[in-house]
């Protein structure tokens, strides 16, 4: 009989979306892994099965705590502004990683991804009455100013150029 799990499961897991999201999948090592969460390299791979395991795990909880609240909000959104600055101020980091590094080579991260990207067009062609075409050039513009880190100057800058659109 195995020794009962001395890790809180869900603690793991948010501290790996942090982990991931600072260093990225390629960044991240199982030896870090080991180190930063706590957990024994058996412990972790029986319980997650391997570090893809545990990173697939942890994008699908940054989607569920910080994607999906967004949706959330962005339904709210009375113009493109407010939609910016929802998006640019949403905490988006492990999806930002995942879109560059992982999709490319891992069709289930791509898949993840597209998804959540998806999703968040929607809700703001939803609550701005715009096209999925429209809402998609928003989405990638604020996922632009947050990756330029400027999101407060830029997101003014182009909510102003846009308000006539929307």
């Amino acid at each position: 009989m195995g020794r009962p799990r001395s890790f809180d499961e869900d603690e793991v897991v948010r501290a790996a979306v942090t982990l991931f999201s600072g260093r990225a999948y390629d960044g991240v090592s199982v030896d870090d892994l080991v180190g930063h969460l706590g957990v024994h390299r058996n412990s972790l791979y029986k319980t997650f099965g391997s570090k893809r395991g545990l990173y697939l795990i942890a994008l699908r909880r940054h989607l569920a705590d910080d994607v999906r609240p967004l949706l959330d909000a962005l339904a709210g959104a009375s113009d493109a502004a407010a939609a910016l600055r929802l998006v640019t101020s949403a905490d988006l980091g492990l999806l930002l990683i995942a879109v560059a590094e992982r999709a490319p080579v891992d069709e289930e991260v791509a898949a993840e991804v597209k998804a959540a990207l998806a999703a968040v067009d929607q809700a703001i062609a939803g609550a701005l009455g715009v096209s999925l075409d429209l809402a998609a050039a928003l989405t990638a513009a604020a996922l632009g100013i947050i990756l330029r880190r400027n999101p407060d100057n830029a997101a003014t800058a182009l909510a102003r150029c846009l308000g006539p659109l929307t």
